[in-house]
C-alpha cells in the first residue's frame, strides 16, 4: 500500500512527562510460554523435592531461588545483582510463585547454605529431564559426546585453580566435564572440577554413570560416543567395550611414538575425497593387555601457514602439506563413514559457545563451590528447557546423518529472547478473567500460537 508524504510525516512538539507507577506492565510477556512449559514438566514440584531434607523455615524457599536463577538466564541477565532490574515485573513474579522478589543478599545466603546433597539432587533432576525427553522421542540411536570447557574467573572462588588456558594463561578457573546428547543438543550431565586437572580426571566413573542411566531408559537404543585424544587410555577403552558402547577416540601421536611408525612405513593410501586419504590396521599397543582394536590413520592435504609478513603478491604460490591423525574405534562400518562421524564432534564446541555467550556459563558468581556448581546447573538447565520447548512443539527437521547433527533446527536462546521473551505486555482483568494483553503483531502472534495453540494457559 502506497502512502502520501502528508499522511506519513508528522511533527511532534509536545514534551513528555515521565511518571513511574504500578501499571501491571511486564517487559517479558513471552515468558508465558515457559510458564506453561514449567507447568507441564511440574518443574517446581521436582525442584522442591531436591531440597526436602532442608528445614523449610525461610520466607523464600530454595526452589524459588533455583527458579530465579533459571529465569534470570532466560531473560538474559548475567549477574546475581541484576535481580534488581526485574524484581517488580509481574510476569516474572508469577512464574516464580512469589509476591516479592528476594534481594541479592537473600539469594547469596541461600546459595552459601547449600550442601552437597542439594546440588546432587539438582544434578539428578537435570539428567532426569533430558532422559525423559529421550524416552518420549524413542530414539533408536543416542550419540553422547564428552569434553571439558574452561570457565575462567578473575575473583577468588573455592576450588578454582590455575590450569591450562589458551587465551588467559595463569587465570584461575574451573574445568567441568560435560556429557552432551548430539540428537537433542542438550547437556545430559556435568562433572564439576577444578581448573588444574587433566581432561580425563574422574572421566571413567562419570562416563559409566551417564551410559548406564541412558541404557536403563532406552535398553534397545544404540549408544555411541566420540572423544578427543585426552581420553585415549587402555582403561577407558576397556570400559566402553564392557558397556557395549560404539566409540571413536582420537589417538595422540606424541604420547605413543610407536604409532607413528605405521604412518612412516605406509606407501599406499586410500582416497576418501579429493584432499583426504586413509588406511586402517588391527593391532594392540605393546603395553596393553586388551586385544587388538581397529585403528584408522587419516591424512588431509592442507595449505601451509606462513608466519612471515603478508606479501601483496597475486602470484605467490601456496605450499601444501599433510596433517595426520589417528582414530581408534570398534565400529564396523566403512572407514569413510567413521571419519565423517568423528569429525561431527566439532558441533559440541558450538554448543559450548552458545552456553557461554547466551546462557552465562562463563560467569562464576560466588565464592563457594556448591553455589557455583548450582549456578552452572541452572545455566545448562535453562539451555535444556529451551530445547525441550522446541522439541515439544516442532517436528523433526532431519533424520540421522553421518555427522550426527541435532534432529531439530533449534533457535538459539538469544534469538528466542529477542523474538519472544522480551515483549511488552499488561496483566488485565476484563470481566474478572486474568488476561495477558500483548501488542498486536502478526509475527509475535504466530510465534506465541505455536506454543500456546489454545490461546490460554492451563495454570
Amino acid at each position: 500500500m502506497k502512502h502520501s508524504k502528508s499522511s506519513v510525516r508528522r511533527k511532534f512538539s509536545h514534551k513528555l512527562n515521565l511518571r513511574f507507577g504500578d501499571q501491571q506492565l511486564t517487559s517479558f510477556a513471552g515468558l508465558v510460554v515457559f510458564h506453561q512449559l514449567f507447568y507441564e514438566l511440574d518443574l517446581r514440584k521436582h525442584i522442591t523435592r531436591c531440597f526436602a531434607h532442608q528445614p523449610n523455615s525461610k520466607s523464600f524457599s530454595s526452589a524459588s531461588i533455583v527458579l530465579l536463577l533459571i529465569v534470570g538466564v532466560l531473560l538474559g541477565y548475567r549477574r546475581l545483582r541484576d535481580v534488581s532490574y526485574f524484581k517488580d515485573d509481574p510476569m516474572t513474579l508469577r512464574i516464580l510463585g512469589v509476591s516479592v522478589m528476594p534481594s541479592v543478599s537473600t539469594v547469596s545466603r541461600h546459595l552459601a547454605s547449600l550442601d552437597d546433597r542439594c546440588v546432587q539432587n539438582v544434578e539428578r533432576l537435570q539428567q532426569h529431564l533430558v532422559i525423559k525427553a529421550l524416552t518420549r522421542e524413542q530414539l533408536s540411536r543416542v550419540t553422547m559426546d564428552f569434553d571439558g570447557s574452561v570457565l575462567g574467573t578473575c575473583r577468588y572462588a573455592q576450588g578454582a585453580a590455575s590450569g591450562f588456558n589458551r587465551k588467559k594463561k595463569g587465570q584461575r578457573s574451573y574445568y567441568p566435564l560435560y556429557c552432551t546428547v548430539a540428537q537433542t543438543a542438550q547437556v545430559l550431565c556435568v562433572l564439576h572440577r577444578s581448573g588444574n586437572v587433566h581432561d580425563s580426571n574422574g572421566a571413567e566413573s562419570f562416563i559409566r554413570q551417564c551410559v548406564e542411566s541412558v541404557r536403563l531408559a532406552l535398553p534397545n537404543a544404540i549408544i555411541e560416543t566420540r572423544m578427543d585424544g585426552a581420553f585415549f587410555s587402555e582403561k577407558l577403552i576397556a570400559l566402553l567395550d564392557e558397556l557395549r558402547v560404539e566409540y571413536t577416540i582420537s589417538v595422540p601421536f606424541e604420547r605413543y611414538s610407536t604409532i607413528k611408525v605405521h604412518v612412516q612405513e605406509r606407501k599406499r593410501w586410500r582416497r576418501v575425497c579429493n584432499d583426504t586419504q586413509y588406511f586402517e590396521k588391527q593391532f594392540s599397543l605393546q603395553s596393553w593387555d586388551i586385544p587388538r582394536h581397529r585403528f584408522l590413520f587419516v591424512r588431509e592435504r592442507c595449505k601451509v601457514q606462513h608466519k612471515e609478513p603478508i606479501q601483496l603478491d597475486l602470484f605467490e604460490p601456496y605450499d601444501f602439506d599433510y596433517q595426520y591423525k589417528s582414530i581408534i574405534t570398534n565400529k564396523t562400518t566403512n572407514a569413510a563413514h567413521i571419519i565423517e562421524y568423528h569429525q561431527g564432534r566439532g558441533t559440541q564446541e558450538g554448543l559450548f559457545a552458545q552456553l557461554k555467550s547466551q546462557a552465562s556459563l562463563d560467569y562464576v558468581p560466588c565464592k563457594r563451590w556448591n553455589a557455583n556448581k548450582l549456578f552452572l546447573l541452572c545455566n545448562t538447565m535453562a539451555h535444556n528447557l529451551n530445547a525441550e520447548l522446541h522439541m515439544r512443539h516442532h517436528p523433526r527437521a532431519r533424520n540421522t546423518t553421518r555427522q550426527r547433527p541435532a534432529l531439530w533446527v533449534f533457535k538459539q536462546l538469544g534469538t528466542i529472547r529477542k523474538q519472544l521473551i522480551q515483549r511488552a505486555g499488561r496483566l488485565i482483568r476484563p470481566q474478572g478473567v486474568l488476561t495477558l494483553c500483548m501488542p498486536e503483531n502478526d509475527a509475535l502472534q504466530n510465534d506465541i500460537m505455536q506454543y500456546l495453540p489454545n490461546n490460554r494457559l492451563v495454570i
